[in-house]
């Protein structure tokens, strides 16, 4: 099993180059399910959930190459639409597979999504939204049968704002006769790319960005070339490494837009950023101010930075708070901060750090995708080794962490 070793107390310095979305390229994957050609996608991030999406799209008919950050993906011709178990317990964002699906051969079958264990995310609104647009869902034996004679367009209406539901919604949407309306949409950078890209495909969306979105279906759509947003995810946790290791980087490739949450709550503990136009520099050289943070839907404090800031606030100078919103399973990693000798308490979805200005370096495993990354962090503020077990988690997200992290001057190597 491979480890990640870090070595703390060494200021950053340098820039790096983010790395696709993987929450963006995702769905996109997922729509290209729906034309009977070809889909090209730019800056796509060689992480494992890519090559799981796409593993499960070569199963299904398409025909997938993946070369220097170009995917191609054909989709001529699909000749299954029963979705492999093994591949659909390896990652949450399968089950959008099911609109799409739905959307091109009118029939879908699939057993529940896995993913990172991070809480109990039901799917019952992905399930409700598609049963608004005449899709009848049956249950059995841990299998999902979705199958519609015709879709056909209605309003949907979201209690919370669900990124995935919403990307469900917009792929059995943009073929469904009529118009949608889906309310309560999430507003995330990602849906926002999303639905761009469904444009160029030819599909017909309005109202992107906002929580009201509106569709008009179309019976086919066109041979795309889309280039993917850089990672936000991926920015804001090397933002909190550049805090916890101090220092100066520059972040490229990410619209500073799509952090805007997460700038302010680095100013408000003690960094210093300047937004360029497809970028951002942090400069840190004093010491990490406690701060009061509630994730949330966009535009809040985004629930998959939690964690690295979490991290980021077991070294600041005094006590900061931490309100958990979507995810109940979340604080996993304060189990393994502890061991660092963070001083954390949690009582049901909030958590009270008392930083220290050091943690101490120590053998510590990833229970998540995010915790992993956001315990790499903590050990750029450790004195002493941090050796992180679990690398499989952090591969899901991160292209290659250790490799970034070293362009920043960052003591940090991977060991098999």
């Amino acid at each position: 099993m491979s480890e990640i070793h870090v070595r703390g107390l060494r200021a950053l310095q340098g820039e790096v180059l983010i790395q696709g979305s993987k929450n963006a390229v995702l769905p996109m994957m997922a729509a290209a399910v729906l034309h009977k050609g070809t889909t090209v996608l730019v800056n796509v991030p060689r992480i494992q959930d890519v090559f799981c999406m796409m593993g499960i799209l070569e199963y299904i008919g398409c025909v997938c190459t993946l070369d220097q950050g170009i995917l191609t993906i054909n989709a001529q011709h699909i000749k299954e639409n029963r979705l492999p178990s093994e591949r659909v317990k390896r990652m949450r964002s399968s089950i959008i597979l099911l609109g799409a699906l739905v959307g091109r051969t009118g029939e879908a079958y699939t057993g529940y999504p896995g993913g990172c264990s991070i809480g109990k995310r039901p799917i019952d609104f992905h399930l409700k939204a598609l049963e608004k647009l005449g899709v009848s869902i049956r249950e059995e034996d841990g299998c999902l049968e979705a199958k519609a004679d015709e879709l056909k367009g209605g309003i949907i209406e979201f209690p919370f704002p669900s990124v995935g539901a919403t990307e469900n919604a917009l792929l059995a949407a943009v073929v469904a006769d009529g118009i949608t309306e889906i309310r309560g949409a999430a507003m995330e950078p990602e849906i926002q790319s999303f639905c761009s890209f469904l444009e160029s495909m030819g599909a017909k969306v309005k109202g992107q960005g906002t929580s009201c979105i509106k569709v008009e279906g179309v019976k086919s759509f066109h041979d795309t070339c889309f280039f993917v947003p850089g990672d936000r995810i991926v920015a804001g946790t090397y933002l909190a490494a550049a805090m916890a290791g101090k220092g100066q980087v520059r972040l490229k490739g990410v619209p500073a837009c799509h952090l805007s949450a997460v700038i302010r709550e680095l100013k408000n503990m003690g960094g210093d950023l300047e937004e360029e136009e497809n970028g951002l520099i942090l400069t840190m050289d004093r010491q990490i101010l406690p701060a009061d943070i509630v994730t949330g839907p966009y535009p809040d404090f985004p629930t998959d930075l939690q964690s690295p800031f979490l991290s980021l606030m077991c070294v600041a100078d005094g006590i900061s708070n931490m309100e958990e919103t979507i995810f109940e399973g979340r604080f996993e990693t304060a189990q393994e901060l502890r061991k660092m000798g963070a001083v954390i308490e949690e009582k049901e979805n909030k958590a009270a750090i008392k930083g220290k200005r050091a943690l101490w370096g120590c053998h510590v495993a990833a229970p998540d995708l995010r915790g992993g990354a956001a315990l790499i962090v903590a050990g750029l503020s450790a004195e002493g080794t941090t050796i992180v077990s679990g690398c499989r988690h952090i591969e899901r997200g991160y292209e290659d962490i250790c490799r970034d992290l070293q362009m920043l001057g960052a003591e940090v190597y991977r060991k098999v």
